[in-house]
């Protein structure tokens, strides 16, 4: 295994080798990673990071790639993280997502990760952002990050960006409900895919109302529609990724992001150091001891925390 600093100017220079190793060095907990992480830390912040979520089905590896594409057009380089679910027989990311980017899997101004729960010891938000610095030391211009809108994972992995689009898709009745759970106050636009479908004008309206209820002032999400798989309204859905990051940098909000991603950065690793350092301290024999009585229901689990970090 190289040494950081064999690792560093590959990494810099975007050789994707390098990159998918630091990635998974982050990943795993590599005991040079933080080393690797804190000399790139003064040199990011360059990269444009959007988010695209929603439901299965709503055609976002697509749009994705439409996206990518029309980014590519114009010479940038450009990075995905898909955020797959996990398969639950290998434990590692579904790939389906890169089976479906062949078309610019192979260009060299592209790179794409998957990203799962496995090895990730601080959870996929974590690894989600440790990704996207990496590909930002790596020099690239725009980072896509694309996730299965459902869960808190999501809504975690969603805080890393700067701007939120959630696709929407008419014909499916669980969209708005989604939405309800969670994912509404995370969208920064709205984006009807499959818009040539029948129910194109309800799935708008029902957003509009939805929007109305939300507190006035800030950002307006716009509401978009696109027909992915023929490129239709992608150039549009691009310019108004500019213009939020536009009100963004007018209005402090690309400040207050990093802020927010800083603090969920340093908590959701505060947390990780604290479990790892109360697990070493108590012993193994006394956790599992503890998780025994838990599910034995002879120990209630806040008793047990509390006996844990008393021992620690």
């Amino acid at each position: 295994m190289p040494l950081p600093a064999d690792l560093l100017e590959p990494l810099r220079r975007g050789e994707p080798r390098a990159l998918g190793r630091a990635i998974s060095w982050m990943e795993n907990g590599h005991p040079d990673a933080r080393g690797l992480m804190a000399r790139l830390w003064p040199d990011l912040g360059r990269a444009a990071v959007i988010g695209i979520t929603g439901s299965p089905g709503a055609g976002k590896s697509t749009l994705t790639d439409q996206l990518a594409q029309a980014l590519l057009a114009e010479g940038q380089k450009v990075g995905i993280l898909a955020v797959d679910p996990t398969s639950p027989f290998s434990g590692g990311a579904i790939l389906g997502d890169r089976i479906r980017m062949q078309r610019i899997a192979a260009d060299p101004g592209i790179f794409i990760r998957s990203m799962a729960t496995r090895g990730t010891l601080g959870g996929l938000a974590r690894a989600t952002q440790d990704a996207i610095d990496l590909l930002d030391a790596a020099g690239f211009d725009t980072v896509l990050v694309e996730t299965v809108g459902v869960g808190q994972d999501e809504v975690d992995v969603v805080s890393c960006v700067q701007t939120c689009c959630v696709v929407l898709v008419p014909g499916m009745g669980d969209e708005i409900q989604a939405i309800k759970a969670g994912i509404m106050e995370v969208a920064d636009l709205f984006v009807i895919n499959k818009a040539d479908r029948e129910g194109a004008d309800q799935v708008e309206r029902e957003v509009e109302a939805m929007k109305s209820l939300a507190m006035p002032g800030g950002w307006d999400p716009p509401v978009l529609r696109t027909v992915a798989q023929r490129g239709e309204g992608v150039a549009e859905l691009l310019v108004q990724v500019r213009a939020h990051g536009h009100w963004l940098r007018a209005h402090g909000g690309l400040a207050r992001k990093a802020r927010e991603r800083a603090r969920l950065r340093f908590e959701s690793l505060l947390a990780e150091a604290a479990v790892r350092r109360a697990k070493a301290q108590a012993g193994p024999a006394r956790v599992e001891a503890a998780v025994q009585a838990i599910a034995n229901r002879t120990l209630d689990p806040y008793t047990a925390v509390q006996e844990i970090l008393g021992e620690a």
